[in-house]
């Protein structure tokens, strides 16, 4: 799969194709310390012939259309249905995340998350997406300022 005179999409990210494009939607954030939000979001995969396909993501606020949140990276192929994630947050929050891509369905578990001095603490981050029919959803879990692994975000999303 190339874009119209882009390159091919390189052999080891094939397979995640699928999640090429812009996708548009809603979602719900909670986390104990923090009030129940709704969210617009849109996330981008491309690619630029390499083994990883390029990553974006920005939310803003249902209700005011305020932005909330922005990060960007990279999902690698590493072999076979393996992928590695690389997500860097401008609230000085990276993640280094491994998982695998099987029948539609990405799931990442942080390995590594490195906080600047000023950022909140987040010690880990887990993502599930599933993709299939146009249609994109995912929940992400998180560990940080001192509590465990809890439900953060969950969103459904369509190809654009």
């Amino acid at each position: 799969m190339s874009a119209v005179g882009g390159p091919p999409l390189h052999p080891a990210v094939e397979v995640l194709g699928v999640l090429l494009g812009t996708w548009v939607g809603r979602g719900v954030g909670s986390y104990p310390t923090i009030e129940t939000f709704e969210y617009d979001e849109t996330i981008t995969f491309g690619h630029v012939g390499k083994p990883f396909l390029t990553y974006t993501q920005r939310t803003t606020a249902r209700d005011d259309g305020r932005p909330l949140h922005a990060e960007a990276g990279y999902l690698r192929g590493v072999g076979g249905d393996q992928v590695e994630f690389v997500v860097a947050h401008p609230t000085g929050v990276t993640e280094l995340s491994v998982g695998s891509f099987v029948e539609g369905r990405l799931c990442l578990v942080s390995a590594t998350v490195a906080c600047s001095p000023s950022a909140k603490s987040v010690t880990g981050v887990e993502r599930d997406f599933t993709v299939g029919d146009d249609e994109l959803t995912y929940e992400l879990r998180m560990a940080a300022v001192g509590l465990a692994m809890t439900h953060h975000l969950a969103a459904t999303l369509r190809r654009v």
